[in-house]
């Protein structure tokens, strides 16, 4: 008999992220994992910042493939910290494209919806037109497109509203005013697909396991793909799905964004179309509810 295969080596950047958390779980069992952050508590430490940080992460690790779950996310503040944004959400694109498309090594990076103007009345297709209304938007775009330009074999996963039982996130910043306020306002007109970040880090263990393993030819899959939780709903109407599960007793009172004044302006409407998820990895997703009943129960 002969040894066994080597596992596939793949490359977590972002790993005390949220769903970089959620990551070095499921994808254990597809390959050996290679946690990379910026504090290097799981593995080596890396300043998606620097590109000679990131090109020596990358040669040391070798890996078989990356995953790219880290991001500058903090869409307000990125209004007047342009530079940093795109120092964190398009350049490092650009380099792992370079030093990883000779080899044909895969690339699975996240994207927003925030991509989206928020103009659409049905849920935005990967072949709609983009137009992003903030700096996290705009710099988010530039990532994908750095990276699908780049000749790597690159998955962008682009998802939306992300919550957990870890990290900054609607859910935990719900529960906690939920429990210290008596009342509280909820933006109403804005409406997008909550998503678990366990979800959206089982799907991209699947669509690794099968691109590794030859189950897809990687060049037909390239491209872009929407990742969420099915359905839709408002911030409001999101909370109080939160409210209802939580049995606390703060009073959610809906209001227009108008009413909640912020740096970067927001897509009123963003519900992202899984269709070619579904079409192409046989992956359907479910209901944002049933992923909220499910997070719910993991939470301390």
């Amino acid at each position: 008999m002969g040894s066994p295969k080597t596992p596939p080596r793949i490359l977590l950047i972002g790993a005390n992220g949220q769903v970089g958390w959620e990551l070095r779980r499921t994808l254990a069992p597809v390959g050996t994992v290679i946690a990379a952050s910026l504090q290097g508590e799981y593995g080596p430490k890396l300043d998606l910042g620097s590109p000679e940080s990131l090109a020596q992460v990358v040669a040391e690790a070798a890996p078989d493939a990356v995953v790219n779950a880290a991001a500058y996310t903090a869409v307000d503040r990125a209004e007047s910290d342009a530079a940093m944004a795109h120092r964190i959400n398009a350049e490092p694109l650009r380099i792992l494209g370079e030093l990883l498309k000779d080899r044909g090594v895969p690339v699975i990076h996240y994207s927003t919806d925030f991509v989206f103007s928020g103009t659409a009345t049905r849920p935005y297709r990967e072949d709609d037109e983009p137009g992003p209304l903030s700096v996290y938007g705009s710099t988010k775009l530039a990532g994908e497109r750095l990276l699908l330009d780049s000749g790597v074999p690159a998955v962008v996963l682009r998802t939306s509203w992300i919550y957990g039982v870890r990290g900054q996130n609607f859910l935990l910043t719900m529960l906690r005013l939920f429990a210290e306020k008596d009342e509280l306002r909820v933006v109403d007109d804005q409406i997008g697909a909550p998503t678990w970040s366990r979800m959206l880090a089982e799907v991209t263990a699947q669509v690794l396991h099968r691109m590794l393993r030859g189950e897809v030819d990687l060049e037909q899959v390239a491209g872009l793909y929407h990742v969420t939780a099915g359905g839709e709903t408002s911030w409001y109407g999101f909370a109080k799905a939160i409210l209802d599960a939580s049995g606390l007793g703060c009073k959610l009172l809906p209001i227009p964004s108008s009413e909640y004044r912020s740096p970067a302006r927001r897509p009123a409407y963003s519900v992202l179309d899984n269709t070619k998820l579904q079409e192409t990895f046989g992956l359907a997703l479910p209901d944002w509810r049933v992923s909220l009943n499910q997070c719910l129960e993991d939470l301390p």
